[in-house]
């Protein structure tokens, strides 16, 4: 495919992280991201990319954290410093309304809900490869939280299982500005093959 053939039939756009804690008001994580997230008009991006997505025949792929439970690191060795933070303030906990689904990004029948990641990669011991490979995807667009840790793992490694990767500059939102610049400028170039803005994916995906 050309670099701006987003063919539906091989484009996948990948939500990640879409829960509560890190995207309302009143989630554990929202007071770091809110002024990021309000800044780039994040909510609205991520609702008008999910819904042009589905009219477009695009698959969405949510990509969804590990949900908290008492114990889940019980025994490990060597938990990585956003494990210890998830288990010490029980953030995206089993059966609580911060590891819900935001409001405004429920998953429909058609998305592919993909076996939840317990770092800050979407594809490590998940199915993610195996649903995308078993559809045909070969782009995929990654959107969500957060854009330093979950988005760029994520992305990072699809491009080294050689999808074609595109971040959305305004569909994300982190910790600070100085992350987003980071993300988008410094380590994005560094294995994307496209940084847009919303408004540029959802003209190539209805082009496509």
């Amino acid at each position: 495919m050309a670099l701006d053939d987003y063919a539906a039939n091989r484009t996948g756009l990948l939500l990640v992280d879409p829960h509560n804690d890190l995207l309302s008001d009143g989630g554990k994580l929202w007071p770091k991201v809110k002024a990021v997230a309000e800044a780039v008009d994040l909510l609205t991006h991520l609702r008008t990319l999910v819904e042009a997505a589905r009219r477009a025949g695009t698959v969405v792929f949510y990509v969804p954290h590990r949900q908290w439970r008492e114990g889940n690191y019980d025994g490990w060795r060597h938990p990585g410093p956003w494990q210890t933070l998830t288990d010490r303030e029980s953030i995206f906990g089993e059966g609580m309304w911060g590891g819900d689904w935001h409001p405004e990004l429920v998953p429909h029948p058609s998305d592919v809900v993909i076996q939840r990641h317990w770092g800050q990669n979407g594809f490590a011991n998940t199915d993610l490869d195996f649903q995308l490979k078993q559809r045909g995807i070969e782009k995929i667009i990654v959107v969500g939280m957060v854009a330093n840790t979950c988005i760029e793992a994520t992305a990072r490694c699809g491009a080294e299982l050689g999808y074609h990767v595109t971040l959305v500059r305004d569909a994300t939102a982190a910790f600070s500005s100085e992350a987003m610049h980071a993300a988008h400028e410094i380590s994005g170039p560094t294995f994307a093959h496209a940084i847009l803005a919303t408004d540029a994916v959802i003209a190539a995906l209805v082009k496509g």
